[in-house]
């Protein structure tokens, strides 16, 4: 297959696709809760190898489930122990666009720093070189690196969108396209503030990279409506993604379907409803049911 011609047609589905993209790279911290929340009790597993079997059972059925497709889901952020596995004896990143037209993503951060001014940046990723380069070799689109910004601290925000734009810069060197997100905590008194301190923050960031480089941003759903136009529109922003925070799927797709050109990236809310103990039918059925609510959403800006 040309690799070009691949990267142009993924490129242009997450441009003008009309879907969303789906987040199934929980990591070892948040693992045990989706299994959870899915019905598989710790006592279910023991160890870290049985823990990611069972990951891997239930993102390999929510990707192979008749709902799972192009149509209306155009992307998916996968942790690197999925893409190391296959589907049906097929690499998963390989299987999500071959079988499902589906854009693969990798989650690449390791996890967060301490807090300092408010914000947690990413630790360091001495190895993040290899890590792209495997990522390229099996097909992978694009990266997420995920931030954390608790406090309306004009010093923190910084640090945290710097870091972002490095590891952007890095990304972007591997022919890859980084997915930038500094995640906004939906529970702080001082939210709409520190949105505006993000939002220039990453404007100086996007009015500096080079002419003709785009990068994407992942971003809390906005206290006021489309709040963020400024970068949706921006020359260097390929597109714009909202993860839902810990919010409901109906509240979170209340609030997304209020912002222009806007789509989901939802994890938790995706999956919620979503059962080990379901039939087939009823698991397609649920999962279905989420996704054509969460691209009506998307689509509704």
């Amino acid at each position: 297959m040309d690799m070009n011609m691949t990267k142009a047609q993924q490129t242009e589905l997450v441009r003008n696709g009309k879907g969303f993209i789906a987040a199934l790279d929980q990591s070892g911290g948040s693992t045990p809760k989706a299994l959870r929340l899915y019905g598989v009790p710790e006592t279910a597993y023991s160890g870290e190898a049985e823990m990611y079997d069972m990951i891997h059972a239930m993102r390999s059925r929510i990707i192979k489930s008749p709902a799972f497709s192009g149509e209306k889901v155009i992307g998916a952020i996968l942790f690197e122990q999925t893409m190391d596995r296959d589907i049906d004896g097929i690499p998963t990143a390989t299987y999500l666009w071959e079988k499902r037209g589906v854009v693969p993503f990798l989650k690449i951060d390791r996890g967060l720093e301490a807090e300092v001014d408010g914000c947690q940046t990413m630790k360091p990723m001495p190895t993040l070189d290899a890590l792209l380069d495997k990522a390229a070799k099996a097909g992978i689109f694009g990266t997420k690196e995920r931030s954390v910004i608790s406090a309306a601290n004009a010093k923190g925000i910084q640090a945290v969108v710097d870091q972002q734009f490095a590891v952007g810069a890095q990304v972007l060197a591997k022919g890859l396209m980084p997915i930038i997100e500094p995640e906004v905590t939906i529970s702080i008194a001082d939210k709409a503030e520190a949105e505006a301190l993000l939002r220039d923050a990453l404007l100086r960031g996007l009015d500096a990279l080079p002419k003709g480089q785009k990068v994407m941003l992942k971003l809390t759903l906005s206290s006021v409506p489309n709040f963020y136009a400024p970068l949706v529109y921006h020359p260097s922003v390929l597109k714009v993604v909202a993860l839902s925070g810990g919010y409901s799927r109906d509240e979170a797709n209340a609030t997304l379907a209020q912002n222009r050109g806007i789509i989901a990236s939802f994890s938790r809310a995706l999956t919620e409803g979503l059962s080990a103990d379901q039939s087939d039918a009823e698991f397609d059925a649920a999962l279905g049911a989420a996704i054509s609510s969460i691209h009506a959403a998307s689509i509704a800006g």
